[in-house]
């Protein structure tokens, strides 16, 4: 986290400490509120269309199981989509009986928009695609698929996980109705933070699997009234001094600039793919034409698992993505585990040179 963000993060808690949680929460009302006009402006949607979320899977969860699915309707999901959010449609096959069409990756790592086009039918309700997979570096054309859904009247979700505070996120460009991301990835704010989008025209429509005395008013014995913004899709409880932290996150990437920090991460990432191209045991694992700052590689006689350790004590960390996180996508790809360096904006040149340094000569050892 930059400093700034942990400061009001700690500052927050401090004063829950010192007084009380409703205390701290009444005296901090204008900075629990500046999340949702930072993200509206962030996102280029209104503060109404914003909600806070404790993570992206479960602004995912609760937005998607609040569209009204019926038995039969068929939803679009392409290949690389991520674990968790195919777990959750595997879900709705089973309790509602909607069917999943899978769409596979094109000959330079997108979406193919041949098959999906071929495989419109008059029960398709959804689109379902993630911004950045985590395990290819390939940034999927979403304003494409925006056109896509608006032409055949589908809703698309949109999984923004690794986009947002690498690059610019527009929502009205984009033509997403619904999206979902994280603030601990790109953003750089703190873990158990996460943010929802849903377009306004969309929410009378969305029915919460789960309300609150936040999410709805109480208007009788037998009845309630659903909040008509985002935050239905919210609840009363949740990490005040998180929300306040995100928020100043998604100002600190504005100050810099979205456009700044995505050229940077793209003139690092290309630097270390243009590294690591030069050792022969490497294959690079990345996708697309339009590449991200997620570089992703297999080693040849490694598991990606010891490499990450084997970093680690040279004060460089990666993560390792496995098959069950991306099965659709790394299981067609005959891959069990890749390495994957995530490139941000702060790192230095230098860093690059170390990376594939030490890469080298773990293979020479």
């Amino acid at each position: 986290m930059p400093q700034p963000v942990y400061k009001v993060m700690c500052d927050y808690l401090a004063l829950e400490q010192s007084m009380g949680g409703y205390e701290a929460a009444a005296k901090s009302v204008n900075a629990i509120d500046s999340f949702y006009t930072t993200f509206a402006d962030l996102l280029n949607a209104t503060s109404d269309e914003i909600a806070f979320c404790e993570n992206a899977t479960r602004a995912w969860d609760i937005a998607v199981n609040s569209i009204s699915f019926e038995a039969g309707d068929r939803v679009f999901v392409h290949q690389t989509e991520y674990s968790s959010n195919y777990l959750g449609l595997l879900r709705l096959s089973q309790s509602k009986g909607i069917k999943i069409d899978i769409i596979p990756t094109d000959a330079v790592g997108a979406i193919d928009f041949k098959t999906l086009n071929e495989s419109v039918t008059t029960r398709t309700k959804a689109v379902f695609l993630t911004h950045v997979p985590s395990q290819t570096g390939v940034i999927n054309p979403v304003n494409a698929i925006g056109e896509f859904a608006r032409k055949h009247g589908l809703i698309y979700v949109l999984d923004a996980c690794q986009s947002v505070g690498q690059m610019p996120v527009d929502v009205k460009a984009i033509g997403c109705d619904i999206l979902c991301g994280t603030g601990r990835k790109f953003l750089r704010g703190p873990r158990g933070t996460g943010f929802l989008y849903v377009k306004k025209s969309i929410l009378n429509d969305m029915h919460p699997p789960f309300v609150d005395l936040h999410a709805a008013e109480w208007t009788s014995t037998h009845g309630y009234t659903l909040q008509d913004n985002a935050k239905r899709f919210e609840g009363w409880e949740r990490f005040m001094a998180g929300q306040i932290a995100l928020a100043e996150a998604a100002r600190y990437a504005m100050n810099i600039g979205l456009d700044v920090i995505q050229d940077r991460i793209a003139l690092l990432a290309d630097d270390l793919r243009a590294n690591l191209r030069h050792i022969d045991e490497i294959t690079l694992r990345d996708t697309g034409e339009n590449k991200s700052g997620i570089v992703t590689f297999e080693i040849e006689g490694r598991d990606a698992a010891d490499v990450v350790l084997l970093l680690r004590a040279q004060n460089i960390n990666v993560s390792a993505a496995r098959v069950e996180h991306a099965r659709l996508d790394l299981e067609k790809r005959g891959i069990s585990t890749l390495v994957r360096a995530s490139i941000h904006y702060f790192n230095t040149e230098e860093e690059i040179e170390k990376f594939y340094t030490v890469i080298r000569n773990l293979q020479e050892s």
